[in-house]
């Protein structure tokens, strides 16, 4: 499917979409749990909805109820899998699920759509075998499919930090349930940092006890999974809110806001783009005890961003940076070529075809606004539902109609997002 995008100006209220980190460590952590939990709130889209497919695969079940997910936990050992389980597209997913695997005592394998296919895996498949396990891929490149031989009983372990964070995430939510607990060491620095908070804090509410070490990161063994009440409520998502924030910024109409609800205080890292409008000289506002963030159209101003613990910003500041003046400089964004598609060489094209100066560098992407003009183009969203709503913003302040391939895509994290546009007055068809 196709999206088009035609210069506009927006005002009003939206709601951001739970958040997506949140929702799948919910479901799961629910799945470890005994009994039955309620996930309140939750971000129902192609990517949470693999993960609720595999704990019920793992022999728990998910049912959806009245706009909540009610979990029916499969315990401390899951199931060995009468399926292949598929995760689709969903990397958060493929990791955490296969840690859980491992747990099961037989043979689970483990598959996904092409992207899924050629993202890494090694540094946890390599873990799981430290641990006791037997973990491959089918065709020996530390890529998907996966073969995962259990029960591993818990241990030491060294990783890479530098690969993904998530990781680091399935071996904590795992290693609760295991005998003696799991304890890594890692053996280079931390990328996204943030989501394994996002992990302490959703284990803590699950009645869990992990922590961080001088090396990495420590959870003890024999840990139950019990939510205070039965229940557990999904923040809002501050990914997506990005891209109501940024068209705020960029286009909202003279004297007129746009207006983000639902955002508490969490431990998402991507509250960062908050900061990062404020720095870029943006009209903003947040409310933190109402959840609210109030922004209007602003003269931008090129900044340096790092992106080491909030890669998936990348695409959002880029186009924020086309549209400023100055230069906008991306760093430390080598491991966000590693996602659903290589985001930096992505939004380098894309920007490129819509008339903006733009250098690709291994690790950076610097964006030159005071040189760019932008003007409508057909860009491809890559498959990546990040790329088509960041480049969809693009198109509310470029010269002409931008068609992005791919629009569907979207569903993976905010599902309704082209309506939302809409709703806010853009000339916006997904």
């Amino acid at each position: 499917m196709h999206a088009t995008v035609s210069p506009s100006r927006v005002r009003g209220r939206a709601r951001a979409p739970p958040s997506k980190s949140y929702t799948h460590r919910a479901l799961l952590a629910a799945g470890y749990a005994d009994g039955e939990t309620v996930v309140r709130d939750p971000l129902v889209s192609a990517d949470t909805r693999a993960t609720a497919r595999a704990v019920g695969l793992l022999g728990g079940a998910a049912a959806r109820e009245n706009g909540d997910w009610v979990v029916t936990g499969f315990g401390s050992r899951p199931a060995v899998p009468d399926a292949v389980i598929d995760c689709a597209n969903s990397g958060t997913t493929m990791r955490l699920v296969t840690a859980a695997a491992a747990l099961a005592d037989g043979t689970t394998v483990l598959t996904g759509d092409a992207s899924l296919r050629a993202r890494p895996q090694g540094p946890l498949l390599d873990a799981l075998s430290g641990l006791g396990g037997t973990a491959r891929s089918t065709r020996g490149n530390g890529q998907a499919p996966l073969v995962v031989d259990g029960p591993v009983s818990g241990g030491s372990v060294a990783l890479p930090g530098d690969v993904s964070s998530q990781f680091v995430t399935a071996l904590l939510m795992a290693g609760a349930v295991t005998e003696t607990g799991i304890e890594t060491d890692l053996t280079t620095e931390l990328k996204s940092a943030p989501y394994v908070d996002i992990t302490l804090d959703v284990l803590d509410a699950f009645g869990v006890s992990a922590s961080e070490t001088a090396a990495g990161y420590r959870v003890p063994g024999g840990q139950a999974y019990a939510p205070s009440g039965g229940e557990y409520a999904v923040p809002g998502d501050f990914s997506s809110a990005s891209y109501l924030l940024a068209a705020g910024a960029l286009a909202a109409a003279d004297g007129a806001a746009v207006v983000v609800e639902g955002m508490h205080p969490s431990a998402q890292g991507d509250a960062a783009i908050v900061d990062v409008l404020e720095r870029m000289g943006a009209d903003i506002d947040w409310d933190t005890e109402s959840g609210v963030i109030t922004v209007q159209r602003s003269e931008l101003s090129g900044v340096e961003v790092g992106v080491a613990d909030t890669p998936d910003l990348l695409p959002t500041i880029a186009v924020l940076g086309a549209a400023a003046d100055g230069t906008t400089r991306i760093t430390d964004a080598e491991h966000v070529r590693y996602k659903e598609t290589d985001r930096v060489a992505a939004m380098a094209e894309s920007l490129s075809k819509l008339g903006a100066s733009v250098e690709e560098r291994p690790d950076e992407l610097v964006v030159h606004g005071g040189d760019t003009e932008l003007s409508g183009a057909s860009v491809d969203g890559r498959g990546d539902h990040r790329l088509v709503m960041a480049l969809a913003v693009a198109g509310l302040v470029a010269d002409g109609e931008t068609t992005i391939a791919g629009s569907e895509h979207v569903d993976v994290s905010f599902p309704d997002f082209f309506e939302v546009l809409a709703g806010l007055g853009a000339d916006a068809d997904g």
